[in-house]
């Protein structure tokens, strides 16, 4: 989510995303961004491109039933293909019924992400009980590696860790060439970050997608796809 204000400017999402979970609007908000990410699922289909999109789901509404039966509705009917991004903390509050949802969509075929791992007090039971796809490392630890070994060896452990337990594992603040390519030496298996691409409009998207990939020797390459709202 981008924002740019005709009187305001730039408004970053850290504030207006917080704002909106603390007023309550952040359920009406989500439930815009699932249905603006299956058409432009859609969209980008028909520009011959078949990907999975992925959503941040607040750790707020993980325990609200009617949220969850809403999400599953919508895309059980456009038959999509979404990732749910969750932060394990998330978890904590409500766990017995977040987990419980969680649990819902996994059933449901939607791909479930643990996002900002490490950002929080990680816990090792959680991570085993959520039926998760993949595991995303925080970028206050991706974003050092150029000059941290200390943080390179946490990066590496937690890869190694996420891929025994069968998940796969995306990096998040890849913004040097030489993090990707430390990251693509410890087996991560993709990359976010300004290095590959900022975030931009579908019809921007669509363009930078047909361009060639970013020139580092990787496999773990993909565009951090967010719409500017």
């Amino acid at each position: 989510m981008r924002w740019r204000d005709p009187t305001r400017g730039f408004v970053s999402p850290d504030l207006f995303i917080g704002m909106a979970e603390e007023t309550g609007q952040i359920r009406p908000l989500t439930e815009w961004v699932i249905c603006q990410a299956i058409k432009d699922q859609q969209v980008l289909a028909r520009a011959g491109y078949d990907v999975t999109l992925s959503v941040n789901i607040s750790g707020r509404l993980l325990s609200d039933e009617s949220f969850a039966a809403f999400a599953l509705s919508k895309v059980a009917e456009a038959k999509a293909r979404l990732c749910f991004e969750i932060t394990e903390t998330a978890v904590i509050d409500n766990s017995e019924v977040a987990l419980a949802i969680i649990d819902r969509f996994a059933a449901a075929g939607i791909a479930v992400s643990i996002d900002d791992y490490g950002s929080g007090l990680s816990s090792l039971a959680y991570l085993k009980q959520i039926k998760a796809d993949e595991l995303k490392i925080d970028k206050s630890f991706v974003l050092p590696l150029d000059s941290s070994s200390r943080d390179g060896l946490l990066v590496k452990s937690t890869i190694d860790l996420a891929h025994s337990l069968g998940l796969k594992v995306t990096a998040e603040g890849v913004e040097t060439a030489t993090a990707l390519a430390l990251l693509q030496a410890m087996g991560c298996d993709m990359a976010q970050g300004y290095f590959i691409a900022r975030p931009m409009p579908i019809a921007d998207l669509i363009d930078r997608l047909g361009e060639p990939a970013v020139p580092v020797g990787t496999a773990a390459q993909t565009p951090s796809i967010t719409r500017a709202a």
